[in-house]
């Protein structure tokens, strides 16, 4: 495993930015300079009592202590009386008490509120400056990230392959994008990360262009566990005048390990987006984002807290804040449990590059300029040596053994643990082995062989429009071949990787369509926002006669 002194928690720190928590704690495995390790033990110690505690969760705790009489929304009153009879019996009659509406007293409603501790407590766990709980996943993140993003101005640069979500939020705000492209593994259709390199370069062409980057927005980790170099990247932005804001939805368990990469809060990130609920242990759809301490901390907090009130729901759900509040204490003293996990995720790793018929993807890293480390709970499984897809292995495990990998791609499947988790390795390397042994394989392969590479991935067309210019113009349908040289309305993405080759605005090339359809016509490969599966029609903005 290839991994950079610049994103190890071992990395000497900026000045400006010592890796230490917002109350001055040092981070998990770290020693303070000039620190004695006497003094480290009790700083370590009393962090792990602040930490045990769940303030907003024990107010709801509190709450229902009193057997109270609901005479408010919802519904379903707490209880399983009724109507509700069915829900209760379904969820348990706790889940149903835990349901309460915003705005109580003793929880969410008053100054220095349980809520209130709870957050600040978020904050110094992932060492930011502020932290939001977010009900609406990080896809509310990104959005909200967008729309404060455009309070700094009208033109931002993004990572090419940002979320949809996050694209929503450039519809939403008004603003003018321009992109740098990550890094792409072609033969296993994998889009990673930024170098600070490329994104220099990026920003000082837009300097040139007259468009200067008024934010910065880039991902890691990858969905595949691929990490780029979040303090060199800040470092860059910073020095172009723009804050860092980084999508890492998929390292909400970054910081809380020795043998994980760090906190990008305290790698000088000014914004980040973090889904708790993928591998953290809170519920789906709940998510954080966090504020760093940067030179731009000050203008960014109220910017962030306008936009979330834009994004979060009036009704937010209590369980699922409960749950946030939970697993921050769960993260901060399951120190052990992680590395229990850690193990076993290595030793999947282990069992598997034993057995040729599977690669591990990660251990390739090092071939890619911007990864700098990796996410030791995700385990990309080359299975491309079976002559099977990655597709039809993840699928086959379902079938066969309702053994459910995270993803796949053409020629991968990705492996996610929780941490705190420690599934069967040895059992999940025998599932693997009986799929691609199988009959069914073996029809398989025979039904594939010689199947077409995708053509090589083709630039952008040329922007016409601004984003939102083109999402909400007036739009028409037509055939795929008097798409050509129209105007996109829609965001089209071809899987893999997964990297948008047309957005709203942007002309659609001769190359663009014939790319698209060729993913498509594989049966390893889709594009998401297409009309048709085909990709026959393409919406278009309607040209006035």
């Amino acid at each position: 495993m290839f991994i950079a002194d610049s994103a190890r928690r071992d990395a000497a720190p900026a000045a400006a930015d010592p890796q230490t928590t917002a109350a001055g704690v040092p981070a998990p495995g770290e020693t303070a300079p000039g620190e004695t390790t006497a003094g480290a033990a009790a700083q370590r110690a009393e962090r792990l009592r602040r930490h045990a505690v769940t303030p907003y969760a024990d107010a709801l705790d509190r709450y229902i202590a009193r057997n109270p009489t609901q005479l408010m929304v919802p519904g379903h009153g707490g209880s399983d009386l009724g109507l509700s009879a069915r829900l209760s019996e379904y969820l348990g009659e706790r889940a149903l008490q835990l349901d309460v509406p915003m705005l109580l007293e003793g929880i969410d409603l008053e100054a220095h509120s349980a809520l209130d501790d709870a957050l600040e407590l978020a904050a110094d766990a992932w060492g930011a400056k502020r932290t939001w709980f977010l009900t609406n996943g990080a896809s509310q993140a990104n959005r909200t990230a967008a729309i404060a993003a455009r309070g700094l101005g009208e033109h931002l640069l993004a990572q090419r392959s940002a979320h949809s979500s996050f694209s929503d939020g450039v519809l939403l705000a008004g603003i003018t994008p321009s992109y740098v492209f990550p890094a792409v593994d072609t033969a296993n259709g994998m889009a990673h990360g930024v170098s600070p390199e490329a994104l220099d370069a990026a920003l000082t062409l837009a300097e040139q262009e007259g468009r200067a980057a008024a934010a910065v927005y880039i991902i890691s980790p990858s969905y595949f566990g691929s990490v780029s170099d979040v303090r060199g990247l800040a470092d860059v932005a910073h020095a172009h005048g723009a804050p860092l804001i980084v999508d890492g939805a998929w390292g909400p368990h970054f910081g809380f390990h020795p043998e994980l990469p760090e906190s990008p809060a305290r790698l000088g990130v000014d914004l980040v987006i973090s889904s708790t609920h993928k591998l953290a242990g809170s519920l789906t759809q709940t998510a954080m984002l966090h504020l760093g301490h940067g030179p731009f901390a000050d203008r960014l907090e109220a910017l962030v807290e306008r936009a979330f009130g834009m994004t979060a729901s009036t009704s937010t759900s209590a369980i699922m804040r409960a749950s946030l509040d939970i697993a921050r204490s769960a993260l901060v003293t399951g120190e052990a449990a992680i590395g229990r996990s850690v193990e076993t995720a290595q030793r999947l790793r282990e069992v598997l590059r034993a057995d040729p018929r599977f690669d591990i993807v990660s251990d390739h890293f090092d071939a890619f300029p911007d990864i700098v480390d990796t996410d030791l709970l995700r385990v990309p499984i080359d299975v491309s040596a079976t002559g099977l897809s990655g597709h039809w292995v993840r699928n086959q495990l379902i079938t066969d053994h309702a053994l459910y990998f995270e993803m796949s791609t053409a020629t991968s499947i990705v492996a996610v643990i929780g941490a705190g988790k420690t599934p069967d390795a040895a059992e999940i390397h025998r599932a693997l082995g009986a799929v691609v042994s199988s009959p069914a394989a073996d029809a398989e392969r025979a039904a594939t062989a010689g199947s077409v590479e995708f053509p090589p991935m083709p630039a952008p067309g040329a922007r016409r429009l601004s984003p939102r210019e083109g999402f909400f113009g007036e739009t028409e349908i037509v055939p795929a071949a008097e798409a050509i040289g129209r105007v996109s309305a829609d965001t089209l993405a071809a899987y893999p990787p997964g990297i948008p080759n047309v957005m709203p605005g942007e002309e659609i090339t001769a190359a663009a369509v014939e790319f698209l359809q060729a993913v498509a016509a594989s049966p390893t490969g889709y594009v998401r926002g297409a009309l048709d599966p085909r990709v026959a029609s393409f919406r278009v903005i309607r040209v006035e006669e």
